[in-house]
């Protein structure tokens, strides 16, 4: 294992540098900034082909104020080396690989959307290195529409001429009014980062990580009997209109999680923790300052 620079103490995500941690020949991109003096480490991982571009500094920033905040790209990610995993079992092993090479005895961990699924095999696979989990947008293994390959997503994926920014705004923000200035607003926000950006996440990032989440959804096993095993507090959050990973979906993981607590955000999507940032924020505040 072998770390590269030494992490920046600051509380803005903008100019952080992006430093790397190296373990079994991959070489994983990060970004480690906040309160290094405050509570537990959040570990934070990201949606559907998503960068450490792709976090909204309104988020990370205000948290960062009271722990250390986590960047994680997954091998084959952005600035990661390696070959993107195929399984979100996969993607869970690289990221526990992760955490034993920080030397972190104990996380916090927010996963959003498939950052969630990942969450999810974590805490399963390596409870007692886990405190609180924090679930946004996401779905239990067996989740209906988990998937995210019906034809009207794929039509946008795979649009190569469609900008990132209106991707973004037509599948993580509602048409209303109010969604389209919040995701205006979003935009900006991730456009401020000063500091060296992060690649864009190439075409075999997307194609691989829809097929992980394709068999996810496909799964036939017992979803209460899985999540069941998940007796961590765990925050679970959605807007109430998710046209990527239907809404229903969180009102099974906050049924079937055990220690779970569920807020759904109104006239909000999939990006709803963009939507209502500064009430997403104060609401995982809360949650971990309970640890």
């Amino acid at each position: 294992m072998r770390t590269e620079g030494i992490p920046v103490n600051t509380n803005r995500s903008s100019g952080v540098e992006t430093r790397f941690v190296e373990v079994s020949g991959v070489r994983y991109a990060m970004r480690r900034f906040g309160n290094r003096d405050g509570g537990l480490p959040l570990l934070c991982l990201q949606h559907f082909t998503g960068t450490l571009d792709n976090w909204d500094p309104e988020i990370v920033d205000a948290l960062a104020e009271d722990r250390e905040i986590i960047l994680f790209e997954n091998a084959g990610v952005g600035r990661s080396t390696g070959v993107v995993p195929g399984t979100i079992a996969e993607m869970a092993t690289h990221a526990m690989r992760f955490i034993d090479a920080l030397g972190l005895p104990k996380v916090h961990i927010l996963g959003f959307s498939l950052g969630g699924f990942v969450a999810q095999e974590i805490a399963i696979a390596m409870p007692d290195r886990v405190s609180r989990v924090i679930l946004s947008g996401s779905a239990p293994e067996g989740g209906e529409g988990a998937g995210m390959d019906r034809p009207e997503l794929v039509a946008i994926y795979t649009d190569s001429n469609m900008p990132m920014s209106e991707k973004i705004k037509r599948l993580f923000f509602p048409s209303t009014a109010d969604g389209e200035a919040a995701a205006s607003a979003f935009i900006d926000r991730l456009n401020t980062r000063s500091a060296e950006r992060d690649l864009p996440a190439g075409p075999e990032v997307a194609a691989t990580q829809l097929q992980a989440m394709i068999a996810w959804a496909n799964w036939q096993g017992d979803v209460h009997g899985k999540l069941a095993k998940i007796s961590h507090p765990a925050l679970v959050t959605n807007g109430d209109n998710d046209i990527m990973i239907p809404t229903q979906n969180s009102f099974v993981l906050a049924r079937s999680l055990p220690n779970a607590t569920l807020i759904v955000y109104p006239n909000a999507g999939h990006g709803a923790l963009f939507q209502y940032a500064q009430t997403y924020v104060a609401h995982v505040r809360e949650f971990l300052r309970e640890e």
